[in-house]
């Protein structure tokens, strides 16, 4: 029956039902993404236990940070959670993409070569690479070099072309990204990682395998470090921190790359010595223990979203009975108005600034306008619900987070009710 409190957030009736319908024919696949969470919460209790976690870890941290227990801890627990050696966890690292530069500045040096096997990264990385524009301090300027192999047309790992270039080039890194970023492609499951790894591994021991980790934790049972990845990084305002972490990201793996990574983050000699900080530790260790099953509810959101564009007939990527290896679900439009239009809709049904309206505009380190939907209690938290899009063709739109299942169907019920106000999809309505 219809609660007429969702008529109060302009929900129609006719959304709400349908809603409800295609609810009931994605119990298997809810019933999958539950499985999964049970999992990983198990992971995270047992590092937990294991490091010994107490109430006096979440203490702050001032000066030089000598001897603090609570960042010390909080790496060994993010270490055994994500199945490394070491791991660096710090409020000090700003962005996923931050994250992961420190780690190729930390490994590469002058002369060696960088080989990207995933196509080209995130676009917030290349002035940081020296692929665009001319960024002080990017990798080219320290003559370090770049080949990429690009993914086959059906989004695969090229092994062959991999395999031609590293014997080639015997890179001193390579460098994977498991999500799609802006990419019409499905994320790579870290179980497809392994073949590659091994044939690397074979043919050039010394290269470091490093993967942009970043909307992919928790999404399945294993991490990519379990298929044979020296490093992962990412975010603490994507899925590890939950969306309790305020700010941060994080690096794990092998104790001697951690160690070298650690060098650049802060001083060659210091390393994870010394970094204060002069606020609780607790919400990076909530948000850590948090995060399975908040990755759970995005996941949910993301599958609804997908049944529901493929019963309009719109493309949408992965389908909704996917294996999925990461949170991001990206959604097709038939106009830049559209999509734009989708955006302020989530935007609309947020919990902060529901009333600002998204505008597309120019932002640092994007090669298009972008607009972004991000009603979120943490600014760019993409585990809280949000949606983005580079303003160009095709018009695709990227779809993250749900802190909660039950919000995330809100927004669904939202968009629904835009379409079917709109007439727009030439499915008309879900069937």
């Amino acid at each position: 029956m219809f609660d007429h409190l969702f008529s109060s957030l302009s929900i129609s009736e006719r959304a709400y039902i349908s809603v409800c319908d295609i609810e009931t024919r994605l119990t298997d696949i809810f019933r999958r993404i539950d499985d999964i969470a049970n999992h990983n919460q198990a992971r995270v209790l047992a590092a937990f236990q294991k490091n010994r976690v107490a109430a006096h870890h979440f203490n702050p941290s001032t000066g030089y940070g000598y001897d603090d227990g609570g960042r010390d801890c909080l790496d060994a627990v993010f270490a055994d959670a994500f199945g490394a050696e070491a791991a660096i966890v710090s409020p000090q690292l700003v962005s996923g993409t931050h994250a992961i530069f420190c780690v190729l500045a930390g490994i590469l040096r002058p002369g060696d070569t960088m080989l990207a096997i995933s196509g080209a990264p995130y676009d917030t990385l290349l002035e940081a690479i020296g692929l665009e524009g001319s960024a002080a301090g990017s990798l080219k300027e320290q003559n370090i070099g770049y080949e990429q192999v690009d993914l086959l047309p059906g989004g695969e790992l090229d092994i062959e072309a991999i395999t031609d270039a590293v014997k080639r080039l015997k890179p001193r890194l390579v460098h994977l990204q498991r999500s799609r970023g802006y990419a019409w492609r499905e994320a790579i499951l870290p179980d497809r990682m392994k073949p590659v790894f091994d044939s690397i591994k074979r043919l050039s021991p010394e290269t470091v395998i490093i993967v942009d980790n970043c909307y992919g934790e928790f999404t399945l049972k294993n991490e990519p470090t379990d298929f044979g990845a020296d490093v992962i990084v990412g975010s603490l305002i994507k899925n590890p921190g939950g969306g309790i972490a305020p700010t941060g990201g994080y690096i794990a793996g092998g104790r001697e790359h951690v160690s070298r990574i650690a060098n650049r983050l802060t001083v060659p000699g210091i390393g994870r010595e010394a970094g204060s900080y002069f606020s609780s530790y607790l919400p990076f260790y909530q948000g850590l223990f948090l995060a399975p099953n908040t990755v759970a509810q995005s996941l949910k959101t993301s599958v609804l979203f997908a049944k529901i564009f493929k019963d309009l007939n719109l493309p949408t990527m992965p389908s909704s009975d996917s294996v999925r290896s990461d949170i991001v679900q990206a959604l097709r439009f038939n106009t830049s108005d559209e999509l734009i239009e989708f955006c302020r809709c989530i935007q609309s049904v947020s919990p902060v600034d529901s009333f600002a309206l998204p505008e597309p505009y120019a932002m640092p380190g994007y090669l298009n306008e972008v607009i972004m939907a991000a009603g979120a209690f943490i600014q760019g938290s993409s585990i809280e619900l949000s949606a983005d899009a580079p303003i160009c063709e095709p018009y695709t739109g990227y779809l993250q987070g749900g802190l909660t299942y039950a919000h995330g169907r809100i927004a669904a019920m939202k968009v629904l009710t835009m379409f079917y106000e709109k007439n727009a999809g030439s499915g008309g309505e879900p069937q």
